[in-house]
């Protein structure tokens, strides 16, 4: 008899849109990655949801009537039952207040309409790599590394080079090895940990190491008052106009802007 029948279960992703042809689209793909999709068409039925289902991830619209994304996003958090469940909006909206809205709110990331598939599959890798190493309860040694974080398609050998190398990548962000001394780190060749970033969280390594630090430069902007030339050179930016540009493009504002706007509004007084 198994005595643990769901331990490779994949994750549970709850997807909140009013929209049905949006959500139709989205759950699809997501399932096609392996993932279980629960779905709601507004924010008082995602957030019932979501206190019954306990998802792993909450993909949540902005904008949607009864209960708007934000109004939502806030009762999760504020709610011991699911403050802790990542939330991810979905938006059109393409003003910089309106993202950092979201993030002020406790969402940990927002991915934009119409959806670019290979950015979901990042985003939503990520982030459900990211909440299971910060939340999940202690196990047994015996078991695989991080199980739940990656899509049930993924090998046990994908499982455990992605683990391995995610951990070298996190503990040195300002002076990450390259592609080849990462490998020969975690015994592989450069093709196969690609393969497995790719089955993992839907990105090769390089692309997964600028979304850590990219994450990491944003939670220093909004929780420290570190300079930013420090947060640059802590998350493996050497100069300091590469990591304005490349914050820009990622988040719609530059740090010091994003910094700015996420200031409590009676500290800006």
């Amino acid at each position: 008899m198994n005595a643990a029948p769901f331990k490779n279960l994949s994750p549970r992703i709850l997807l909140v849109d009013d929209a049905a042809e949006d959500r139709l689209l989205l759950a699809d793909f997501l399932r096609q990655q392996g993932y279980r999709l629960y779905v709601a068409e507004d924010g008082l039925d995602g957030y019932q949801k979501a206190v019954a289902i306990q998802p792993d991830l909450v993909l949540l619209d902005i904008h949607m009537p009864r209960c708007d994304g934000l109004a939502t996003c806030r009762r999760l958090k504020a709610d011991g039952q699911t403050s802790k469940i990542p939330v991810i909006f979905l938006t059109a909206a393409a003003m910089p207040q309106d993202r950092v809205a979201g993030l002020n709110e406790g969402a940990v990331d927002y991915v934009t309409k119409p959806f670019d598939f290979e950015e979901v599959k990042l985003r939503v890798g990520i982030h459900l790599g990211l909440a299971n190493k910060v939340h999940a309860p202690a196990r047994s040694s015996s078991a695989a590394p991080e199980d739940e974080a990656v899509p049930g398609h993924a090998s046990n050998l994908d499982k455990v080079l992605f683990a391995s190398a995610r951990k070298i990548l996190r503990e040195s962000l300002a002076s990450a090895p390259n592609l080849s001394e990462l490998a020969t780190a975690v015994g592989t060749n450069t093709r196969r940990l690609n393969e497995a970033f790719k089955h993992c969280a839907g990105a090769t390594v390089f692309d997964y190491l600028r979304e850590l630090r990219l994450s990491e430069a944003r939670r220093l902007l909004a929780e420290s008052a570190l300079p930013v030339q420090q947060i640059a050179s802590h998350c493996g930016y050497s100069n300091q106009a590469n990591f304005s540009t490349a914050f820009r493009e990622r988040f719609g504002l530059t740090p010091s802007d994003f910094r700015r706007e996420s200031e409590p509004h009676d500290a800006r007084a």
